[in-house]
Order: C-alpha cells, then sequence, then structure tokens
C-alpha cells in the first residue's frame, strides 16, 4: 500500500521544499552592505601660533547628538527636499554620532592643544568640555551627481568657570563618485574629514580668544 501514490508523496515533498523557501530569508539574494565613516586622511593640524604653543589640559568629549532621524545605523538619502528614504540593504556599522566619537578624539589629538581627549562617560574632571548635536549624514540626490552632506553644531565650555567659550554649526557637501550607496559613503567620508579640520581650526581660535566674547 505504501507504494501504490508514489507522485503523491513527491508531491508533498516538493510542496514542503517550496514553503520553506518562502519562510526562510533569501540573504544569498540580496545580502547587506555594511560600511564605516571614517576620516579618509588625517584632519589638518589647527594653526596655533608658535608664541603660545601650550597644552590646555584635559578636554571632555560630550556623546553626540543626532538630527531626528538619523540616530540609526540606516543610510540615509533623499531624492527631493524634505523627504528621508533609507536604503534597504546598504547600512552604516553603527549610527553616525557613535562612529563619529572615535573620530572625534583622534582629530582633536592631532591639534596638540590637549593633554589628554577623553570621551564621556567618565570621572575625568577635565578644564574644557567639547559638545556636538545635531549630526547629520545624508546623501542627496537632488543633481548629478548626487552629493553628500554631513553637519553638526558643536559647543565648547570652559569648565571651571562654566563658561561657555564657543559655539558653531559645520557643514560640508561632497559628491558622490557613483550614482549608488557605496558612492554616497565615499563622499561621506571625504565630508567628515573636512569638518573635523574646520572644527579643530575653531576650536584653536576660541581657545586664543577666550577672554573675549563667545566665539
Amino acid at each position: 500500500m505504501a507504494y501504490r501514490h508514489p507522485m503523491r508523496w513527491a508531491g508533498i515533498v516538493m510542496a514542503s521544499c517550496a514553503l520553506v523557501a518562502c519562510v526562510l530569508p533569501r540573504s544569498t539574494e540580496s545580502p547587506v552592505h555594511t560600511f564605516v565613516l571614517a576620516i579618509e586622511e588625517p584632519a589638518r593640524e589647527a594653526s596655533i601660533p608658535v608664541a603660545q604653543p601650550r597644552v590646555h589640559g584635559v578636554l571632555v568629549l560630550g556623546l553626540p547628538l543626532a538630527e531626528a532621524g538619523f540616530d540609526q545605523p540606516r543610510i540615509a538619502y533623499l531624492q527631493r527636499p524634505y523627504e528621508v528614504n533609507y536604503y534597504a540593504t546598504h547600512v552604516w556599522v553603527d549610527a553616525p554620532p557613535r562612529m563619529l566619537v572615535p573620530m572625534l578624539v583622534r582629530s582633536l589629538e592631532t591639534t596638540g592643544l590637549w593633554r589628554a581627549v577623553v570621551p564621556t562617560p567618565t570621572a575625568v574632571r577635565g578644564e574644557y568640555r567639547l559638545d556636538t548635536s545635531g549630526v547629520m549624514v545624508q546623501q542627496e540626490f537632488f543633481q548629478q551627481p548626487s552629493r553628500t552632506r554631513v553637519r553638526l553644531r558643536a559647543q565648547l565650555l570652559e569648565l571651571k568657570e562654566q563658561r561657555v567659550l564657543g559655539v558653531r554649526s559645520f557643514e560640508a557637501l561632497e559628491p558622490a563618485p557613483t550614482e549608488d550607496a557605496y558612492g554616497g559613503v565615499l563622499a561621506a567620508n571625504r565630508a567628515v574629514t573636512t569638518v573635523l579640520g574646520s572644527l579643530n581650526d575653531w576650536v584653536a581660535s576660541c581657545l586664543q580668544g577666550s577672554g573675549k566674547d563667545v566665539c
């Protein structure tokens, strides 16, 4: 009796296989590509006058805060103003603000202005604190080639007197070499390098004019 309906059993096996194929994720057909945000080349050192080579103690680096919609690893792009989309299979290894932390530390250390640059959370009581907010990284397809925009806002504090030395927004826009997510990543790395170099110069100018108004 078990051998009278071989076609019926073959049909059941094939149906089961088809059902499993539908349920299992098709990772081989659409693999996820993961990217890092990185300094393309060492950020420019701030111009420090020879007459004032002193080190300004310890700088505490606050955790960068994201612009709304950018505190996640999904890579953002815009095809028209104000409408944010995200690549389906291309992501950052972490949210841009968190990837920015080690880059900020390394970049600020290159200036020679600090005895140490210490990110929060920390028990270290520094002489200065740098907070960044409004961190945004997005690829814009408003024209060809597309361009990647990196933006953040920085605030430098002198901690002993609880005094704001300066507040400024930084932004860089770089063309993408290719019209895809990878091209956007390459442009983002160039843009973040430019932003960090400008940030270094601004911090140096704030320290030089620390007795004046907010820089």
